[in-house]
């Protein structure tokens, strides 16, 4: 476990192991780095860092909730580097994490060795935006973890053929319990943030000259069959975009996939071995 002071005064978490090609995991939206548990195998044989947000895990919850915006956030990821010395990183990116990559593309593209996209693209769709609004920042619902379990799967798009053991591990990572029923593993004024800017009519920013920036880069974009926020149609459009694209989509799985599938490391093996010199 280690930490380092933001520009801002926040203290970040963030675990670095092994050695190797350095891949930097970014989580999504109310996420931290044990999203990346089932990942590790994966990585093997390369320097895996990931980041707690502000506001997630076990980093500090920031004093201006409003903070908790790409922008700053991909500032964050760059202090990180710099406090770590890293000039240049591989990013594997979920969802949020991805939008992240493409800011950094759009701004230190020099810095980045290449990225993965998980289930996010440069169009996201409207209907999983919507969907995620709906439980954002809100206490679980359910009494126990046992309780959150049997139900949790069934409002995520998408997932189907998960063994029982397995959303019990994501509820208790997720979802821990405080004695007084379950709690979330961020801030929930997180919310706010993300209400405050979200705007369902309006027309969306044009995210694809950021991501054509990555011509000549290694990247893969790994999607889950039934997501509601990676559309088959522009996983084809990225594909068409940069024709070199490691591209597997994860059948059985929605936004978003956990990365131990077949699919998934087969992508991911790839993926690193492009990066390798």
């Amino acid at each position: 476990m280690a930490a380092f002071l933001t520009s801002d005064g926040l203290s970040l978490h963030y675990s670095d192991q092994g050695r190797g090609l350095p891949v930097l995991c970014l989580s999504g939206l109310t996420r931290n780095g044990s999203d990346f548990d089932y990942a590790l195998p994966a990585l093997a044989g390369c320097r895996v860092i990931r980041l707690d947000y502000r506001g997630r895990g076990r980093s500090d919850h920031a004093p201006d909730h409003m903070s908790y915006n790409i922008p700053r956030e991909t500032q964050d990821v760059l202090e990180l580097l710099e406090h770590l010395g890293l000039r240049r990183v591989a990013v594997l990116g979920t969802s949020r994490g991805g939008l992240i990559a493409l800011t950094m593309a759009a701004l230190v593209q020099d810095r980045l060795l290449g990225v993965c996209f998980v289930d996010i693209g440069p169009v996201i769709e409207m209907d999983g935006l919507q969907s995620i609004t709906g439980f954002l920042g809100r206490t679980p619902p359910w009494a126990d973890h046992a309780e959150a379990a049997r139900h949790y799967g069934a409002r995520l798009a998408g997932f189907a053929n998960v063994p029982a053991e397995r959303w019990l591990e994501e509820v208790r990572k997720h979802y821990p319990d405080t004695g007084s029923g379950l709690g979330i593993t961020y801030d929930p004024k997180l919310r706010d943030a993300v209400l405050a800017t979200f705007d369902p009519e309006a027309e969306p920013p044009d995210l694809w000259p950021l991501f054509e920036a990555l011509a000549g880069k290694p990247v893969a974009a790994i999607r889950g069959a039934g997501s509601d926020i990676l559309s088959a149609a522009t996983l084809a459009e990225m594909q068409a975009r940069l024709p070199g694209l490691i591209a597997a989509t994860v059948p059985d799985r929605g936004h978003v996939p956990f990365l131990d599938e077949a699919e998934s490391v087969a992508a991911l093996s790839k993926w690193i071995k492009e990066l390798q010199p």
